[in-house]
């Protein structure tokens, strides 16, 4: 993603004019076509620094493939592919499950156009409902994979997604390490794909990582007999030195970026913009960005930061229309590596984010009134005006800026008082959840009022 929903701009190839930052935030101008940052694979493949994920795709009614049953726009698919390749794009993603499981048929036909040597494709062995897990089932799944994408070989196979929970056949849950036996281990599937390896039909073989980071710790332990070729992990500037809470693990990716890098492990990159998070910034970050760079997309800094480090193979981008594309082909085409100021401005920009996530609240009302006369509305339209203005601090924070801190502090605070009566505040919320039901934004709302108020007695 290189931002919101937006229609397709017509192709801006030979424009030689200076880059200019336009209203949705694409910037616009020559698309380079020999300028890619090209990495080594760990076979001597030439990767592109942007590869193309296909999990999103577009549809004939306009939308992403990703969450609906829409049919997908082959035409359009295959536009975005030829323009990828253009522009020096080496590597396609995909899944058997992405787009409804349409994925790997679209690609298919978008890129058997093109002579096999211009791209690399990379899927993954996607047996996630038990009823999957047998050798023979997870066998088909595999065969499928080639015959979809109407190639005989594979340059890049993944185990997809290990460290997720799941059930077994009788309803039992199981532990992530259970799964992770159970879909690859137990039944042999690991070893056969090492086999495909031996026999050329894989490449390169690897895993996706979601989840429990012991499971993750395991697969790398297996690395003495199973070599892996690469590894898929989620890194971007949030989750470089913070918790990876999306995925609902206990390690950073710094963490797996360093584990990766002592076994010589090349690295695929997902969710460089945290799910979109960090395409669209709130105001504060936002002018921070604007400042250093007028010309440069709010999306192309996490791009850049996921592109810097020099173990990062390919870094993916679920491109759906023509505006991410061509802005994501800018920023790797070359690649302008973050300088150590950079690096502390995304630091800075990423604490905050962290520890101060706007609330959805459309301001609807749906939710009032509150039984206990709490102003809902109120209390999030502070807390969200606040963090989009950079009116927030943490008590650590004293100890590095304390007139900024202080500033911060009583703009909060009073700013709290003025916006929302003593007796309508976040303290009184009794979490009886009578709102939860009404908010069409699906908010916990007695959960952020905890969380918000527990701010407000820190600063107290």
């Amino acid at each position: 993603m290189g931002g919101g929903t937006v229609a397709t701009a017509a192709v801006l190839t030979g424009c030689k004019q200076a880059p200019t930052a336009t209203a949705e935030g694409f910037a616009q101008g020559e698309v380079p076509t020999d300028k890619m940052t090209y990495r080594t694979g760990k076979h001597g493949e030439k990767i592109s620094l942007l590869g193309y994920g296909c999990m999103r795709m577009p549809t004939i009614e306009g939308n992403s493939g990703r969450e609906n049953n829409f049919e997908l726009d082959q035409e359009q698919i295959n536009r975005l592919t030829d323009y990828a390749i253009e522009h020096g794009v080496t590597l396609f993603d995909t899944a058997p499950p992405y787009c409804k499981g349409r994925s790997e048929h679209a690609m298919g036909i978008a890129l058997s156009r093109h002579p096999r040597d211009k791209y690399y494709l990379s899927s993954k062995m996607s047996n996630f409902p038990p009823n999957t897990w047998s050798r023979e089932e997870s066998i088909k799944i595999y065969h499928n994979t080639l015959k979809e994408l109407q190639i005989d070989y594979i340059d890049f196979m993944m185990l997809h997604a290990i460290g997720g929970t799941s059930k077994d056949l009788s309803g039992r849950e199981l532990s992530p390490m259970e799964v992770f036996e159970a879909r690859f281990i137990n039944n042999g599937i690991l070893d056969f794909l090492m086999e495909e390896r031996e026999k050329g039909r894989i490449r390169n073989l690897g895993f996706s990582y979601h989840g429990d980071v012991k499971v993750f710790d395991r697969a790398l332990d297996m690395d003495d007999t199973v070599h892996w070729d690469h590894v898929l992990i989620q890194h971007n500037y949030v989750d470089w030195h913070h918790e990876a809470v999306e995925q609902g693990g206990d390690a950073d990716s710094e963490y797996m970026y360093n584990r990766l890098a002592e076994k010589d492990i090349p690295i695929f990159v997902m969710e460089p913009l945290l799910g979109g998070t960090l395409a669209t910034l709130n105001d504060a970050a936002t002018k921070q960005l604007k400042q250093k760079d007028p010309q440069a997309s709010i999306a192309s800094w996490a791009f850049r930061f996921a592109g810097s480090q020099p173990r990062i193979l390919t870094v993916l981008s679920g491109m759906t229309y023509m505006e991410h594309l061509q802005d994501n082909i800018r920023t790797y085409s070359p690649l302008k590596p973050l300088n150590d100021d950079e690096y502390a401005m995304l630091e800075s920009i990423a604490h905050q984010l962290s520890n101060f996530p706007t609330v959805p609240c459309t301001g609807c009302q749906y939710c009032m009134p509150c039984p206990y006369g709490i102003d809902i509305p109120g209390i999030f339209s502070h807390y969200n005006k606040c963090v989009n203005e950079g009116n927030v601090a943490l008590a650590d924070d004293a100890d590095a800026d304390k007139k900024a801190y202080r500033k911060a502090r009583r703009a909060f605070l009073v700013g709290y008082d003025h916006k929302v009566p003593r007796l309508r505040q976040a303290d009184h919320c009794i979490s009886c959840g009578a709102c939860v039901h009404k908010c069409p934004q699906k908010i916990d709302i007695p959960a952020q009022m905890k969380r918000i108020n527990g701010y407000v007695e820190e600063l107290s």
